[in-house]
């Protein structure tokens, strides 16, 4: 069986482990599930007699979820699809009604699932499949990865802030698809620059979009994420929310990342939206804190003196099942 989109906090109890792959891209999700025995993988691989989508919320990435799966599926397979109201199941349930066979609907409180029995090969609408977007020039992104169709207006406001020459060892923390890496590699300055994400489809981009030798790719959690030796720049745009829920510990708990990974003479720069109170996190974890601009919507954050010992209290515990969103 294979199941597409399935987190650390999906019920995985009917499922035995040794007769699933669970496709997951996440690496907070997938280190716990692999953690716990399951066949982990971030593309799908070999053939399955069934298999279940678990919807994200968008639209692009949920119809190349069910194209990858349908393309590991022979005719007459059964494909389950699991979402949430909020996911837009309904609307997806229409979409597969038009297509192909559908039966077993079951409600549930929030959401539904509901089977398509497969047809033959050519049912799905050309376009579903994941196809590389043109995002920036000469940079792609793909469906499901944050800011997918253009550089993010907060990492332009943050690219426009750094200073003209920059530190010769540098990180940049949740990294996605590699639009402010590649604003960085192009101060003078910059020896090694490690761009650190923990979305495969993101990084997978990152990899594509920044060619620069100088480059180093790591997917990881930003939480934990460590190096051999400290670094004296880390730049970032931390996320603010797990899954849908606003939630300002994780971006504290980057910048506590961001202090353990720097020298004491390093310096971190980040972009917040204004409303976060980021400040008082900065504070515990660094010697000096200034804002070095913005405007209504952001602010321009640096500090430096990072103090040891703060990194990884106080991060964010638990299961992060949908991902993390800026």
């Amino acid at each position: 069986m294979l199941l597409i989109g399935a987190g650390a906090a999906t019920d995985l109890a009917p499922f035995d482990p040794a007769r699933v792959q669970i496709v997951q891209g996440f690496y907070p999700d997938h280190r716990a599930l692999k953690a716990r025995g399951y066949d982990m993988a971030t593309e799908a691989s070999g053939d399955f007699d069934g298999a279940v989508v678990f919807l994200p919320r968008a639209r692009a990435e949920a119809r190349a979820r069910i194209a990858e799966a349908a393309a590991r599926l022979a005719p007459g397979a059964s494909l389950w699809i699991d979402g949430q109201k909020t996911d837009g199941i309904d609307a997806v349930m229409k979409e597969m009604r038009a297509l192909a066979p559908v039966d077993e609907v079951q409600s549930r409180a929030h959401g539904k699932i509901f089977r398509v029995t497969l047809p033959q090969p050519g049912w799905l609408p050309e376009g579903w499949a994941a196809q590389d977007h043109l995002a920036a020039p000469g940079m792609v992104t793909r469906p499901g990865v944050f800011s997918a169709d253009g550089p993010d207006p907060a990492s332009q406001a943050l690219a426009a802030a750094l200073p003209e020459k920059l530190p010769t060892r540098i990180v940049d923390l949740g990294a996605g698809w590699g639009w402010l890496s590649a604003q960085i590699l192009a101060h003078p300055g910059v020896e090694l620059l490690h761009l650190v994400e923990a979305d495969a489809a993101a990084l997978d981009c990152a990899r594509r979009n920044v060619t620069d030798p100088r480059a180093r790719f790591h997917w990881a959690d930003a939480l934990d994420f460590r190096l051999p030796e400290p670094v004296n720049g880390v730049i970032m745009n931390p996320p603010f929310h797990e899954g849908r829920a606003a939630d300002p510990r994780l971006g504290a708990g980057f910048i506590r990342a961001a202090a353990g990974l720097l020298t004491g003479a390093g310096r971190l720069w980040m972009v917040a939206n204004r409303h976060l109170p980021y400040e008082q996190a900065l504070r515990e974890c660094f010697a000096e804190v200034a804002e070095l601009g913005g405007d209504a919507r952001f602010k321009i954050l640096t500090a430096s003196g990072a103090r040891r010992g703060t990194a990884g209290r106080l991060q964010p515990k638990g299961p992060q099942p949908k991902g993390r969103k800026r």
